[in-house]
Parts: structure tokens; C-alpha cells; sequence
């Protein structure tokens, strides 16, 4: 990536100042493979708060992920929270990753990715259709012990909006770069925050904006009724 060591000092600097913003950050592990690719398939879209919410009710919805694999669309969108253009989406990535792991395995297990090196098992995830660098990255640092740092839409616009990446660096760019900055050890620590300081910036973002709409809608409404009065003198 250009100016890389620009950027590098940048980084190190937004993981100190995000330690001390936020209480320490507990890892999560999953130990099933197949669990931390639906996780990453939701929460690629949606809050870390939504996704957890949404993986309580699949729990308690679905039987097992076999059930999830042959459920209708409508059911997954309902345990998601509502019927919009993005929950369609996760539903339909989810059956289709599901249905894939199943055609190529004969069953809903990974857990032979555990068996093989990281490289191999980055290859097999990348292969099944309808994960995205998101996903492969998520499972490989959340459930094979490996060195990704997994960005969401949200976390890129972030670094982007304030100048701690090449504003003309995609996706692969800008993890391989995290990866060479933060250590293994590390990565799923500033994963973690970054991913907090981002979704935090945006609901604080939309709170200003509808803020802002309510006030716009009010001055219309007060210069609709002041014209009125003035029509009636």
C-alpha cells in the first residue's frame, strides 16, 4: 500500500487511543468452523449487537444447521430481525454457503479445516460459494487460529473517512496491511475495537442525521402554519 509507512504510525496510534477508550476486549472463539462462518455472514451486514441477537433466535428456531440449510428464506429473514434488502441477502448467503459445505462434504462439518495448515484451509473457505474475504477472514481468526484482520463495509469507510489508509486501497489491500502492522496475538483485540469505534461513529452518525430531519421537519411545519395564519388575516 502507498505511503505505508505513514499509515503504519497512523494505525499504532488508533490502537492505543482505541485500548484506552474501550474495556478489554474478550476473544471469542468458535469452536466449529461451519459457527463462525454464520456468525461472519451476519454480522458482515449487520451490528455485532443485531448478530447476536439474531444468533439467539436461530438457536432456539432451528433445530440444528441442517434445518437452517433446507429452511425458506422467509424464516431466516423473520429470526433476522425483518424483511429488507440486506436480511434477504444474509439468508440467502447463508443457505447457499450451507448447501455447499454439504454438496462437497455430505455433512455440515468443517471441522477437518483444524487438520490442515492455515494456507489450505484459507483455499478450501475461499472455494465455498458465497463466502466473501469478510467471512474467510472472521472464521480464520475466530475459529483456525489465524492471522486476519476481518473489515467490514463500516470499519473500511472508517479508516478511510479518517485518513488512516490509502483512500484508494480495496479491501485485500488494506488487510494485508493491518495484518503486517498488529501481531497475531493481537489481531482479534484490534479487530474488536476498531469494529466498536466504527459501529459506534455510524449510530452516532444516523442519530445526527435523524436529528437533523426532525428539525427540518419542524421548521416546515412551523412556516405551513405560519402562512396559514397569515392567509386567514
Amino acid at each position: 500500500m502507498k505511503n505505508s509507512k505513514e499509515y503504519a504510525k497512523k494505525i499504532q496510534r488508533l490502537y492505543r487511543s482505541l485500548s484506552r477508550k474501550y474495556p478489554k476486549v474478550q476473544k471469542v472463539v468458535h469452536d466449529k468452523p461451519t459457527d463462525a462462518i454464520i456468525y461472519a455472514i451476519i454480522s458482515s451486514e449487520l451490528s455485532e449487537k443485531a448478530t447476536d441477537a439474531a444468533i439467539k433466535k436461530f438457536a432456539d428456531y432451528f433445530v440444528d444447521l441442517n434445518d437452517l440449510r433446507v429452511s425458506r428464506t422467509e424464516e431466516i429473514v423473520e429470526m433476522l430481525g425483518g424483511n429488507t434488502s440486506v436480511t434477504r441477502t444474509i439468508a440467502s448467503t447463508i443457505t447457499t454457503v450451507l448447501r455447499a459445505v454439504f454438496n462437497e462434504y455430505h455433512k455440515l462439518s468443517l471441522d477437518l479445516l483444524k487438520k490442515t495448515g492455515k494456507r489450505p484451509a484459507r483455499q478450501i473457505l475461499e472455494k465455498i460459494e458465497g463466502t466473501s474475504r469478510f467471512v474467510v477472514d472472521y472464521c480464520m481468526l475466530t475459529s483456525l487460529q489465524g492471522h486476519a484482520i476481518p473489515l467490514t463495509k463500516g470499519m473500511i469507510e472508517y479508516l478511510k473517512s479518517n485518513e488512516l489508509v490509502y483512500p484508494d486501497a480495496d479491501e485485500q489491500q488494506i488487510a494485508g496491511f493491518l495484518a503486517k502492522q498488529i501481531s497475531a496475538n493481537k489481531g482479534y483485540d484490534f479487530y474488536a475495537l476498531l469494529r466498536r469505534e466504527s459501529e459506534a461513529r455510524r449510530s452516532k452518525k444516523k442519530k445526527n442525521n435523524k436529528t437533523t430531519s426532525q428539525k427540518k421537519t419542524e421548521t416546515k411545519s412551523k412556516k405551513k402554519t405560519t402562512k396559514k395564519r397569515k392567509s386567514k388575516k
